[in-house]
């Protein structure tokens, strides 16, 4: 009896510091993050029509457009008009760049072709956004450019933003943001991002965790942590893209309609990323219990002992 107990206690206490570890970790991704925080603003100010500085991210501009439904319409992939206004904002203000849209057979020809290592994995994607998000690094990868989500347009040139070799966007709620997201070909950020993309792809039953964690923003802030820590003379930038009230305004981009991959969880996780502090609370508050419980735990079974042993007199409480 008494052994068993104390494999319950280790097995408790190892089970706790897993726990303590993991949940500190996950906290992490929606505060401070690793970089240089830039605004639009500051962006635009710096550059100027003699701008000496060099262009180090290529002009090209990507995105990526997957009808989930369109093996149901005879392959259809028509972009909803909306969405086709917006996009051409973003052409109509870059007329000298490329403009390469990815489709659903477009995005798997370039991953067979060039990462077919990463093809099983990219197929068999429990969610579909999963593989809009995964094809967006090897663009930046490969290509190098600047990504943009369809339910974001443009408005101003892009020029002004060509010259941080690799940056993505923080929302200033949490995690960072995804929807746009920008790179010279071939930077090691990516590549430690795509090699990762296997080793994260777990399903965590709540839809919105399983898209985060796996290969959306979560992953992708996870990963911008561990690329910081390993390379900390490296500081990538972070364009500031917060539209609260009272926020530094947007200067190049626009958001539209979104809300293209809404599960039934949307809603819970959406509000924890608007109530961060109170989560904190929360998290604080649960280890605490959890930590009183197993000292408590460990109590008992040290008296259980003493008891067992002689060492304590139940009838005279010695």
């Amino acid at each position: 009896m008494r052994a068993r107990i104390t494999v319950s206690a280790l097995l408790g206490l190892l089970a706790l510091g897993y726990l303590v570890t993991h949940l500190v970790f996950f906290v992490q991704l929606f505060f401070d993050h690793s970089g240089v925080a830039i605004t639009q603003d500051e962006i635009a100010s710096a550059h100027t029509a003699t701008d000496a500085r060099p262009q180090l991210i290529p002009k090209i501009i990507h995105q990526v457009y997957h009808d989930w439904n369109a093996e149901q319409n005879g392959g259809n992939e028509t972009m909803p008009t909306d969405w086709d206004e917006v996009r051409h904002t973003c052409i109509d203000k870059n007329e000298d760049w490329t403009y390469m849209l990815w489709t659903a057979s477009t995005s798997r020809e370039f991953i067979q072709r060039y990462y077919p290592w990463f093809l099983s994995t990219y197929d068999n994607y429990k969610l579909p956004i999963q593989r809009v998000d995964s094809v967006r690094y090897f663009l930046m990868l490969h290509y190098g450019g600047i990504y943009i989500d369809l339910d974001n347009g443009c408005l101003e040139n892009l020029t002004p933003l060509l010259y941080y070799p690799t940056w993505t966007t923080d929302g200033g709620r949490g995690a960072l943001s995804n929807n746009i997201l920008a790179s010279v070909p071939n930077h090691p950020f990516w590549k430690l991002l795509t090699d990762s993309l296997i080793p994260y792809n777990y399903n965590y039953f709540f839809p919105y965790v399983t898209i985060s964690y796996a290969s959306g923003q979560w992953f992708e802030t996870a990963i911008w942590q561990k690329y910081h820590s390993q390379h900390p003379e490296e500081r990538l930038h972070r364009i500031m893209m917060d539209d609260r009230p009272g926020t530094q305004p947007w200067i190049y981009f626009t958001q539209e309609r979104g809300g293209t991959w809404k599960n039934w969880d949307n809603a819970f996780f959406l509000w924890i990323g608007d109530h961060l502090a109170l989560l904190a609370l929360v998290v604080v508050s649960g280890l605490a219990l959890l930590w009183w419980s197993v000292r408590r735990c460990l109590s008992v079974h040290k008296k259980y002992s003493e008891i067992s042993t002689g060492k304590i007199d139940i009838e005279h409480g010695e």
